[in-house]
C-alpha cells in the first residue's frame, strides 16, 4: 500500500523548454511547467476547457532525458510525488511552492519526423 501514497500521474504539454542545471554535487536538475486540460460543461451547458499549470522537477537520469528530448509543446506523461517547499525570495519575502517531483516519465505523441497521420 505504501506505493499508493503521495502518487501523482499527469498527462499534459510542456509550457517551456526544460531549464537544466548541474549542481556542485554533480547532480542534474531540470525544471519545467506542464499544462493539463480538463473539459466539462458549465451550469449553462456550454463546453468549457480549464487549464491547470504544474511545476515539474526532475533529477539526475530523468533530468538528462528531459534535457535531450523535451521541448515546449511536447506531450508527456509524468508520474511522481507532490512536494511542498518554502523559501525566501531575493526581496526577503517568504514564498511557498508546490511541485511534482518526477519518478517516471514517458514521451507521448508521434515519433520525431513522422506526422500524426503517418503514426496511425
Amino acid at each position: 500500500m505504501n506505493a499508493l501514497r503521495n502518487r501523482v500521474q499527469l498527462i499534459g504539454r510542456l509550457g517551456q523548454d526544460p531549464e537544466v542545471k548541474t549542481l556542485d554535487s554533480g547532480k542534474k536538475l531540470a525544471r519545467f511547467t506542464l499544462a493539463t486540460n480538463e473539459t466539462y460543461r458549465n451550469a449553462e451547458g456550454l463546453k468549457t476547457e480549464e487549464t491547470t499549470w504544474h511545476n515539474i522537477v526532475a533529477w539526475n537520469g530523468s533530468a538528462e532525458i528531459a534535457e535531450k528530448f523535451l521541448k515546449k509543446g511536447k506531450e508527456v506523461c509524468i508520474e511522481g510525488r507532490i512536494s511542498y517547499r518554502s523559501f525566501t525570495d531575493k526581496n526577503g519575502v517568504q514564498k511557498s511552492s508546490t511541485e511534482i517531483v518526477v519518478t517516471e516519465m514517458m514521451m507521448l505523441g508521434s515519433p520525431k519526423g513522422k506526422s500524426e497521420k503517418d503514426a496511425a
